[in-house]
Parts: structure tokens; C-alpha cells; sequence
């Protein structure tokens, strides 16, 4: 059978729950997994998550080394750490690290934070 040319994943099919201390952080992050491993098999794509950070929440400080990720900010605010650089993020700024990186994320704002979590296996 041919491998398939098209998706689609309704929101009702993504596993959506609290993630307790994400890589060491502080605090549940509001995780919805848009695609997984299982959707992605073969792709470079390994997942996409819609994660959703609350004042005060944070992702550890955490090394890739075979992949990349990117981190797109839908909304609020925060400090991110991109190896031993802090820089302040917002709504419509993306970050990425790549393999030999390191970063963490926290939400230093008054409301949620939003962001999409691109994984990429490198080649």
C-alpha cells in the first residue's frame, strides 16, 4: 500500500492533558499533543504540540542533541533561556535550538501563555 499524501487530525483525536514539571520546570503545563509519532511515522516532523503555560509555569532548562524544536509564541509573555542567553519572548516571536542546544521557557507575564512546539528529527 502506498504511504499516504494527506492528514487530517480532528481536536477531539489529540490527547489533551496536564504535563506535571515539563523537563524539570515548575508547575502543569495545559498539553495538547497535534500530531504524535504515530501520525508522523517516516516524517522528519517527530511532533507538534499546543501547549498552554500559565503565570508562573515553566519548561526546564533541557540539551537537544538529535533533533531541532522551535518554539512559537501565540500569546502572553516570558523569559527564554537559549543556552546561557536570557531573552524576553512575546506573541508572534519563535525561537529554536538545534542540535548541542540548550533552552527552558518560563512565563514570567499576568496571562497564559501559548505556544506551538515544532519537533524536527535532524537528517
Amino acid at each position: 500500500m502506498p504511504p499516504s499524501t494527506t492528514l487530517l487530525k480532528k481536536r477531539s483525536q489529540m490527547p489533551h492533558e496536564p504535563l506535571e514539571q515539563c523537563h524539570g520546570g515548575l508547575g502543569a503545563l495545559d498539553w495538547t499533543e497535534v500530531l504524535g509519532p504515530g501520525d508522523l511515522t517516516g516524517r522528519r516532523i517527530q511532533f507538534i504540540h499546543d501547549d498552554i503555560l500559565a503565570p508562573g509555569v515553566s519548561v526546564g532548562m533541557h540539551k537537544h542533541t538529535e533533533d531541532e524544536e522551535y518554539y512559537y509564541i501565540l500569546s502572553g509573555s516570558g523569559i527564554m533561556m537559549l543556552n546561557d542567553e536570557q531573552i524576553e519572548v512575546s506573541a508572534g516571536d519563535i525561537t529554536a535550538v538545534f542540535p548541542g542546544g540548550t533552552h527552558s521557557l518560563k512565563n514570567t507575564g499576568c496571562e497564559d501563555m501559548r505556544i506551538l512546539v515544532i519537533s524536527v528529527a535532524v537528517a
